[in-house]
């Protein structure tokens, strides 16, 4: 029988007890408030994660742990470590959409989170930062559209396209549909820098920002531009996609840049035919990106199913999670609300990030401004 005094002395020999401010036991149930070395996310869910597998292991599966993990209380931040002059006003949270590899999804999950939030109520801005790639004019139904020319407290803004809610910014509105953006960096990422800066982006709940695939240039120039709350990588379950995410993930968390990862999204998790809706075939293998964030320790915010009806519905620039009462709605809406609970989560116990300062000569590391 599992009795108290065991319990505290388990805690003991795996060195949590510190952490722990009250436990209780009642027959097979365990019920533990502790506090995590941490307030980052993933350092909690990998606390969460090793206390299970321990009890388990001592106690055996039919122990019932129930955890209240709470993050440590962070020192006063003095006003002069808050963000310099860097944040967009009107501008709540920024979220940088990124991959490891292309050809994971990462545009059409982009598009369809955007439309989601912005059904949900929320006011949302898309940036397209993919300058040799855009997509999101196809993907929107806003091909062809121009940004006028607005003039906002005595300056001249890019008015954004707005359509189904969402304002968005996009290279591919100022060159032609077939006219390939052949820039080097420095000028890939003034253009960027415009479209951030000089847009009248007005107030807005979210600015998603749908990056590039991989790590580089323009990765840097957007930490650099602009104070990002938090990122989502998107992946697809196979193990060369999920080997570039570690990657991307790693660039977040560098200490010099310091951009909480929100939760891993997979995409293309299953094919369902439409004839069958209810078979799960799984092509690119099975929860790889499941596997990937507990070890990780971040969340999985969504599994997207390879579905027909979101490639045509990205192809005529109507996104797939518009489709009213439809599972891939239900499914977006369910990732949009995980993405957002873990926001929230993230702006309770973090503070907020500073525009990132990056040296580039050899020797020296990128600091914060």
């Amino acid at each position: 029988m599992l009795t108290k005094s065991k319990v505290q002395d388990f805690l003991k020999e795996i060195e949590v007890d510190d952490l722990v401010s009250n436990f209780q036991v009642m027959g097979d149930d365990v019920y533990i408030d502790m506090t995590s070395h941490s307030p980052a996310m993933h350092e909690k869910k990998k606390l969460e994660v090793a206390m299970k597998q321990a009890f388990a292991s001592e106690f055996g599966e039919h122990i019932n742990l129930k955890l209240k993990i709470t993050s440590p209380e962070l020192p006063a931040t003095p006003a002069t470590n808050e963000i310099k002059g860097k944040q967009i006003p009107g501008i709540q949270n920024i979220i940088a959409i990124a991959s490891g590899k292309g050809g994971v999804g990462k545009s059409t999950v982009s598009a369809n989170l955007a439309v989601t939030l912005a059904k949900m109520g929320f006011k949302v801005g898309l940036l397209d930062a993919d300058i040799y790639g855009p997509s999101v004019p196809t993907m929107l139904d806003t091909e062809g559209q121009k940004p006028i020319s607005v003039e906002v407290n005595g300056r001249n803004l890019m008015k954004p396209i707005e359509n189904y809610g969402v304002k968005m910014l996009s290279i591919g509105y100022f060159s032609g549909a077939n006219q390939a953006v052949v820039w080097r960096g420095p000028m890939a990422s003034k253009a960027l820098n415009q479209m951030i800066r000089d847009a009248d982006w007005g107030e807005l709940d979210f600015l998603l920002i749908d990056l590039p695939p991989g790590t580089g240039d323009i990765h840097l120039s957007i930490i650099q531009e602009v104070p990002v709350t938090g990122a989502v990588i998107v992946s697809t379950p196979q193990h060369v996609a999920l080997a570039d995410v570690r990657k991307g993930i790693a660039m977040f968390n560098m200490e010099s840049i310091n951009i909480p990862v929100l939760g891993l999204i997979e995409n293309m998790a299953y094919f369902t035919p439409e004839e069958l809706p209810e078979n799960k075939y799984y092509i690119f293998g099975k929860q790889g990106a499941q596997f990937m964030a507990e070890d990780l320790g971040i969340p999985v915010l969504g599994e997207i199913p390879l579905i027909q009806s979101i490639r045509e519905a990205g192809d005529v620039g109507r996104p797939a999670a518009l489709q009213e009462n439809s599972k891939i709605s239900e499914i977006y809406t369910k990732t949009a609300q995980n993405m957002v609970e873990s926001l929230v989560e993230r702006n309770k116990n973090l503070p907020a990030t500073e525009a990132v300062k990056i040296t580039t000569m050899a020797g020296c590391s990128p600091k914060k401004k």
